[in-house]
């Protein structure tokens, strides 16, 4: 069963079913449901083919939202599945100031001879540099990684330090290549909620230190991408550089930071991505986490424990971790 909307403007828009039903693209307005499937002209097979016309659904959209005559469901008795199917998700990393300086300190070597606050300076230091020189760090992930926001994660059996990862994810309306920064934030259609999941034991290689990181292992295990619960039009968000995005673990605040944090904002991202690939519409681009990762707290994830991820404007996901082998 949904949980309530709690998203920004009048209406959002997520994958829904009814019980032992087909996944359907739907317009949430309040705790109604109203399947886009019926209510549009070119019925639309999933939410990516709503994005795909985006400049010309938006308007509809809205009309429809204040429409009462039409065949709205109460959220309560649907499931909410990830809102959209990405083509590809771009990811970035090392992008919120606080978040890569404590992942530096947790990762010192025993033999490091700085103290935390050398270690901390240091690491400053080289993101002042990193954001005067417009070099972001952007990944790919992989779209069978997604879940829904309320589903379960499995902990597979290899994983020893699985960690949460909230972050902002931007939903890409138009293809875009080479976009430049002052254009790039025309070309996103909404916004939604990511957990990019990661376990810390295998991010970096330890057969041959040269290669570096390995995010597909790291990373990529199915369900390891808990999202949405919806995709919220970026016209209902003022600012993206200016949310607060909160995981709770059991109920206790890990992470609770605002994205005025980030490095390089939802455009320098887009614009950054698009310069070397071609961005289409339903891709993901994730924002990178804030500090508060389980690693700095010394408390990864285990059999039971529930997240609860929050971003201001675009609801709640509430996902439970299952060890391997008791799902």
């Amino acid at each position: 069963m949904a949980m309530l909307a709690q998203s920004a403007g009048s209406f959002a828009l997520g994958t829904f079913s009814a019980r032992n039903g087909e996944p359907f693209p739907g317009l949430l307005a309040g705790d109604r449901v109203l399947d886009l499937r019926s209510a549009l002209d070119r019925a639309p097979s999933d939410l990516r083919a709503v994005v795909e016309r985006w400049e010309e659904t938006l308007p509809l959209l809205h009309a429809l939202a204040d429409d009462d005559t039409l065949g709205w469901r109460p959220l309560g008795g649907l499931r909410v599945h990830a809102p959209i199917e990405p083509r590809q998700i771009f990811q970035s990393g090392a992008n919120y100031r606080q978040h890569v300086i404590d992942l530096e300190v947790a990762h010192r070597s025993p033999d490091d001879p700085r103290t935390v606050e050398e270690a901390r300076a240091e690491v400053a230091a080289v993101m002042d540099r990193r954001a005067a020189e417009d070099l972001p760090y952007v990944f790919n992930g992989l779209p069978s990684a997604i879940t829904g926001p309320y589903d379960d994660v499995v902990l597979p059996a290899w994983a020893e330090q699985p960690d949460w990862e909230l972050e902002l994810a931007a939903v890409i309306a138009k293809p875009a290549h080479r976009v430049n920064v002052e254009e790039a934030l025309e070309y996103v259609a909404g916004y939604t909620i990511a957990n990019d999941l990661t376990d810390r034991a295998t991010v970096f290689r330890r057969d041959m230190k040269a290669i570096g990181t390995d995010w597909l292992r790291s990373k990529n295990a199915p369900g390891f991408t808990p999202l949405g619960p919806w995709l919220v039009p970026a016209e209902s968000i003022a600012d993206p550089g200016d949310l607060r995005v909160t995981l709770k673990l059991n109920g206790e605040t890990m992470q609770d930071e605002s994205t005025e944090d980030m490095l390089f904002g939802v455009a320098r991202l887009v614009s950054y991505a698009s310069q070397t690939a071609r961005l289409l519409p339903g891709d993901l681009v994730l924002t990178g986490s804030p500090a508060g990762n389980g690693i700095h707290w010394g408390r990864l994830l285990r059999d039971g424990d529930v997240m609860e991820g929050s971003i201001t404007g675009l609801g709640v996901q509430r996902t439970r971790c299952v060890a391997e082998g008791t799902a």
